[in-house]
């Protein structure tokens, strides 16, 4: 529910080594700053038929899926600022929080080649992300390595149990990932260990380090996973 915990970052590195190792992944970008687009090299200018069209307009997933040009077996629903209206053009749509669940069911039974389904989601909690949390079997939170992240993850928990209990009986918490993590710090050793204290279970074993090449990657259009593959970031993801 809020912004610059690696969401983004996670999806489109996630999507990345999977599929490098050798799974097709979807890829569909439900932010309308379209980052995840970007970073997965696929072009989308205000007009791009996208995640809007599918949502808003009834197209298909597959008339707006893109392969992405770099690695092979990721197809990616781009997303374009058209999203930043969809909260208010959809306010009187009936059954809306189910609008991207009913086209992604579709895609995925016309593709059975598809072996999991990647939502980047925006970062507040609106109706982008319930269509997003509707859709989905599993919720994997980041959470990044600062104060505020064990009350960030209370809410998200309580939301998830509202969705599972009013749209959508089979959404799970996959689990958390800590991320920007610096062991250097004490407060990002102090906030992993109330995590994983709190909840033993759920949390990661793996921590995303905090790390210039995941920050620099996006800005040539990659992945950290294409754009630094032996870095300590690529091969946490991987």
């Amino acid at each position: 529910q809020k912004g610059g915990v690696g969401k983004t970052t996670s999806a489109v590195n996630l999507a990345a080594g999977l599929a490098m190792g050798g799974l097709s992944v979807l890829v569909v970008d439900a932010d309308a700053q379209g980052n995840a687009s970007s970073a997965l090299g696929v072009p989308h200018p205000a007009g791009t038929p996208s995640t809007y069209d599918v949502i808003i307009g009834g197209a298909s997933v597959a008339d707006v899926v893109q392969p992405c040009p770099d690695i092979d077996g990721i197809v990616v629903c781009p997303a374009t600022i058209d999203l930043s209206g969809a909260e208010i053009e959809l306010v009187d749509v009936e059954r809306r929080e189910y609008r991207l669940r009913e086209a992604l069911r579709e895609y995925v039974s016309e593709h059975a080649d598809i072996d999991i389904v990647l939502i980047d989601c925006p970062p507040s909690l609106g109706v982008l992300t319930v269509n997003a949390f509707s859709a989905s079997r599993w919720v994997l939170i980041p959470v990044q390595a600062e104060y505020y992240a064990l009350e960030g993850i209370g809410l998200l928990t309580d939301t998830t149990q509202k969705i599972k209990d009013s749209l959508n009986p089979e959404l799970q918490i996959l689990g958390f990932l800590i991320t920007m993590f610096d062991r250097r710090t004490n407060l990002a050793s102090q906030v992993d260990s109330d995590v994983r204290q709190h909840y033993p279970e759920l949390t990661l074993e793996t921590r995303i380090p905090r790390q210039v090449a995941i920050s620099e990657a996006p800005s040539w259009g990659e992945t950290v996973v294409t754009y630094d593959k032996h870095s300590a970031g690529s091969v946490a993801y991987q």
